[in-house]
């Protein structure tokens, strides 16, 4: 069903396909995951990202229903997502990012290696818009200045469309601390590294604003997850898989918040 849906697309004239894969799903196995992959590789999209299940039952309700004990274990996930991994790169799939994979003539693959890569609410991407609205219930937007969410019950969303209202439930105004926190997690989720007295400068502060961060890249630095010259930053290849942790040194919310969130790999 998933080649005949690709087969229409591309003779409709659609140019680019993209995949989404998902591991540490309940029951899987590498094995399983990897003729997966096979599948998809015969079908040949330019792009597939590959995510890691996301079990938040506190959130996602419906996921009460699911097995703890059939979803894999943190080794066994680290091991499916290192596996799929070394599997795209084989298949001729560039690693762009944390989670994405291009053909090398893809756009996304020459933004990454051109250091042009952008990221945004739906991943990885060469757009350099400023400005992304969501359309539809729960959908999230971002503008220059700010982040918002849509209403998240269908029905509440329609009424308040119904009567001509923006359907939104919730939004954030961002300040200046957070461009440029926000600044410096982009470019190392999209480069694997930063230059901090570069950014600092260029919101016109001194690097000496990321102090709060020190504790933990000395940790990194301590595991080999990261090298250091000065302000700039660089993740090794042992720490690239980890880039989002890394990162979150420079999340300001996160250590605040009480929510819990999904694991990192």
């Amino acid at each position: 069903m998933v080649a005949r849906a690709v087969d229409g697309l591309r003779a409709a004239g659609v140019s680019g396909i993209n995949f989404d894969l998902i591991y540490g799903l309940p029951y899987q196995t590498e094995a399983t995951l990897l003729e997966t992959i096979r599948l998809c590789h015969e079908i040949g999209p330019d792009r597939l990202a590959l995510f890691g299940y996301a079990h938040v039952p506190w959130m996602a309700k419906k996921q009460r229903m699911i097995d703890e004990a059939a979803l894999p274990g943190a080794d066994a996930r680290q091991s499916q997502a290192s596996q799929a991994s070394s599997a795209l790169q084989k298949a001729g799939y560039q690693p762009i990012g944390l989670d994405h994979f291009a053909k090398p003539d893809d756009p996304l693959a020459a933004a990454s290696r051109a250091g042009d890569l952008r990221r945004n609410f739906q991943g990885y991407t060469t757009d350099r818009a400023t400005t992304m609205l969501g359309l539809g219930a729960t959908s999230i937007g971002r503008t220059p200045r700010a982040y918002m969410q849509n209403i998240t019950e269908t029905g509440a969303w329609a009424r308040a469309v119904e009567h001509g209202e923006l359907p939104i439930a919730r939004g954030l105004e961002l300040d200046a601390d957070d461009l440029l926190f926000g600044e410096v997690i982009e470019a190392l989720m999209c480069q694997g590294r930063v230059d901090l007295a570069r950014i600092a400068h260029r919101h016109g502060r001194q690097a000496s604003v990321f102090e709060r961060a020190e504790p933990a890249l000395d940790a990194f630095l301590r595991d080999k997850l990261i090298t250091r010259s000065g302000s700039n930053i660089c993740t090794t290849a042992e720490g690239l898989p980890l880039i989002r942790v890394i990162a979150s040194a420079f999340d300001v919310y996160l250590s605040a918040q009480k929510a819990r969130h999904a694991v990192a790999v």
